[in-house]
């Protein structure tokens, strides 16, 4: 009794914290808020985490329509929900809560043909939903067509229901939970006790306010620091890069999602090829805001003395990011955190020297970024495709877990990584002194001593026949196969022309030499 009574007391908190945050994320800006409850999803995780947790969303969204209502915050936000939404029934339940919108996922995926084998994250789905197995996809069988059919009928059930309670419209219907009504035939003996009276609360807006999102918010776009970036760019990104740029600015936490706008302008002149390397050079002075160098393109480096947010350089598409502490730091790099979590989320190329050590899931779902670090939190490199990692420091636990392409070089001198590393899909090796991998590391490790002065890449290099031998590769192993495929290919191509040659045949075609190569 004291278990169970102290788990109501949590998902109490739980459901204040909810209202709370709600009302900070309007506040913040925000667009979308998404109550997920405690059920859906594939079930591709553990028993225990299905059965035990979160709280169902009809609680979810209770809370959170009540509080942002409230406080007059209602109609500048969509309240999405999501959780085993099925039928018209249950979006009707979610719209009379004061939901928006809601996500409907299993049940478009049943339509599609899965059966729920829940294993969704090991490539063997038998159906071929969720599997890169080509034998596995050739058995899919899904049409949009059945899914076309499915929300419609979704959608007409729904229409029923509402002119059977007199609406005409979904916005009449949102938060109106007065046309909600507990159950009373229910004779279990506990569950007969339940009052849900706080939750089945009609929504009374305040003057001039609204019970449902009808009005967008205001970002404030026009005071973006990308604006001024733009400025100072605008004869290089007109000129293709035959001007340089090379500018000092400050820079505040409150300047989110630095460069992109100005990266936008660049690949609407002159597409993917962006510009020259070196054409456009700012350093900024400060703390950063989240997604500092997101989609920062080709011919662009931006230095930062000082520090940064969550998700730096997400989306990276070919710029250089660098970050250092502040010239007049007194504390040591390498022991301490410059970046927050999920840095270099998804990005497609490009390159990036952080003098320090960066928070969680750093690198996750990298394409084909080159990225070296001093150090990082736990779930490294996490479902990463592409591109090269170099961690002179600690790691985390679960590094590389769903580790799919990509290479990952890091410093183990105390020879523990293998205690937090995740084997599911790629294996650690020894580095192999002499090898390409070395060459390839040491010129990393050399660019991230020339753009940040790093001590530790210095100690390094200045003792390299030593700590060569105490650096670890990790490579996924379907990664590695495709690999060691298109090399024995390749010498196959070799060994066929020069066969032909050698036997007086005419001389091999440039596109065999070229594919040779």
């Amino acid at each position: 009794l004291i278990d169970y009574a102290s788990i109501l007391v949590r998902r109490g908190w739980i459901m204040l914290l909810l209202g709370i945050i709600a009302a900070g994320i309007s506040k913040g800006k925000g667009d979308v808020v998404l109550i997920s409850g405690d059920t859906g999803g594939t079930g591709a995780s553990p028993l225990s985490s299905i059965k035990h947790a979160g709280i169902p969303w009809e609680l979810g969204v209770s809370e959170t329509q009540q509080v942002l209502v409230a406080n007059g915050l209602r109609d500048r936000i969509v309240v999405q929900t999501d959780g085993q939404i099925k039928t018209s029934r249950d979006v009707a339940v979610a719209a009379l809560l004061g939901a928006d919108e809601w996500g409907v996922a299993t049940a478009a995926l049943i339509t599609l043909g899965c059966i729920m084998l829940r294993k969704c994250h090991m490539n063997t789905c038998s159906v071929g939903v969720a599997t890169q197995d080509p034998e596995l996809r050739a058995k899919f069988a899904g049409t949009p067509e059945a899914v076309v059919n499915y929300f419609t009928m979704l959608a007409e059930e729904l229409r029923n229901r509402m002119a059977q309670m007199g609406f005409r419209t979904v916005n009449d219907m949102i938060g109106r939970a007065d046309m909600l009504k507990q159950r009373d035939d229910i004779d279990h003996f506990k569950a007969k006790t339940l009052d849900l009276s706080r939750i089945l609360v009609d929504s009374h807006p305040l003057e001039g306010d609204h019970a449902y999102q009808c009005t967008g918010q205001d970002h404030a776009l026009e005071f973006a620091l990308d604006h001024k970036l733009i400025e100072l760019t605008e004869q290089t990104i007109a000129d293709g890069g035959k001007t340089t740029v090379t500018e000092t600015i400050d820079i505040r936490n409150r300047n989110r999602t630095v460069g992109g706008m100005m990266s936008g302008r660049i690949a609407m002149k002159h597409g993917r090829k962006g510009l020259p390397d070196g054409s456009i050079n700012i350093n900024f002075k400060g703390s950063t805001g989240q997604s500092f160098g997101a989609w920062v393109v080709k011919g662009v480096t931006f230095k930062v003395y000082g520090d940064a947010n969550d998700y730096f350089g997400k989306g990276l598409s070919g710029g250089r990011l660098v970050i250092v502490p502040p010239e007049d730091a007194t504390f040591v790099a390498e022991e301490n955190i410059i970046i927050g979590n999920v840095a270099l989320y998804g990005s497609t190329g490009g390159e990036a020297y952080i003098r320090g050590i960066a928070g969680e899931r750093f690198c996750v779902r990298n394409s084909a970024a080159n990225a070296v670090v001093e150090g990082i939190g736990d779930h490294g490199c996490e479902y990463m495709t592409g591109g090269r990692v170099v961690i002179l420091g600690p790691t985390g636990r679960n590094f590389g877990a769903g580790m799919s392409g990509g290479v990952a070089y890091i410093w183990d001198p105390e020879n523990t990584l293998h205690e937090r590393f995740n084997d599911g899909m790629a294996d650690l090796q020894q580095l192999v002194p002499g090898s390409d991998d070395e060459a390839e590391l040491k010129t990393l490790i050399e660019n991230h001593l020339e753009w940040t002065g790093s001590a530790v890449a210095d100690r390094v290099l200045d003792d390299w026949a030593n700590t060569v031998h105490q650096f670890k590769k990790i490579m996924p192993r379907d990664y590695a196969r495709i690999l060691r495929e298109q090399q024995e290919a390749d010498n196959q191509l070799i060994d066929d022309a020069t066969n032909f040659s050698l036997n007086g045949g005419t001389v091999a075609t440039p596109e065999l030499v070229g594919r040779a190569v």
